[in-house]
């Protein structure tokens, strides 16, 4: 009887596995290579096995898209749960996707929706994962670099896992926001900058001035590696202001 629900679990784990490398090799990859001859500088910076943060910028959808396919190990990111609960042939296509595709669903609604997200990237790190995060919280609605939140501190530190800066490069040129088409032609780029060891600041993470000492170092980095200007505000409060 214990059996059993283990040889399940190894079942699904390796068939998302295998449809995750099918979209990367296969499905999606190729297409992306011939469109857009992305250059990747620093994938040395990232380890070969063990669990790590890439904490990235965001700039468009595709960023999620042109990260997974640029490295050679198995990025999983966290995802609205409304992206699992669809209804109907196309909900649940869109959920089998997103599971596929590496994706872990995270109720971003209500008071406790940080908590959960923090809960459930620590639960991936100590599964070993290769976990992709946006630190700003949202994509940027204007191209420049927005505060990052402390969430992905708490985490590295909980944890106990580094956290690699990666600057995508020219991607809100390929998709726009409000576009659903694609703009080919583009040069894309991804910037992996070199691990950032928090080791010193272990059992810190609840004090609020070391996660937010750390999450600008953080985002200071990924502003080196892209070239953004910085903006001290957190890009949701910029969009309801415009």
């Amino acid at each position: 009887m214990l059996i059993r629900p283990a040889l399940v679990t190894v079942r699904v784990v390796s068939d998302r596995d295998n449809f995750y490398k099918f979209l990367k090799k296969i499905a999606i990859g190729p297409a992306i290579e011939v469109a857009f001859h992305p250059w990747v500088e620093g994938l040395e910076n990232i380890p070969d096995t063990g669990p790590a943060i890439l904490a990235s910028n965001h700039l468009s959808f595709s960023d999620s898209i042109f990260l997974p396919i640029a490295v050679p190990r198995k990025i999983t990111f966290m995802a609205k749960s409304e992206y699992f609960e669809g209804s109907g042939i196309r909900g649940k296509a869109t959920a089998a996707f997103f599971r596929g595709a590496g994706q872990v669903p995270v109720d971003r609604t209500g008071g406790n929706a940080g908590t959960a997200a923090i809960s459930t990237g620590v639960r991936l790190l100590g599964e070993g994962h290769l976990l992709g995060i946006y630190p700003e919280g949202t994509r940027s609605s204007d191209g420049r670099l927005y505060r990052g939140k402390t969430g992905v501190a708490r985490m590295a530190l909980e944890a106990r896992v580094p956290v690699i800066p990666v600057a995508m490069i020219n991607t809100e040129m390929v998709q726009p926001i409000g576009k659903t088409r694609p703009n080919f032609g583009v040069e894309v780029g991804i910037r992996i900058g070199e691990p950032l060891d928090f080791s010193r600041y272990y059992g810190m993470e609840d004090d609020r001035f070391v996660l937010r000492s750390l999450t600008d170092e953080i985002m200071y980095r990924i502003m080196d590696l892209s070239g953004q200007e910085y903006v001290d505000k957190y890009a949701s409060r910029s969009k309801r202001s415009t």
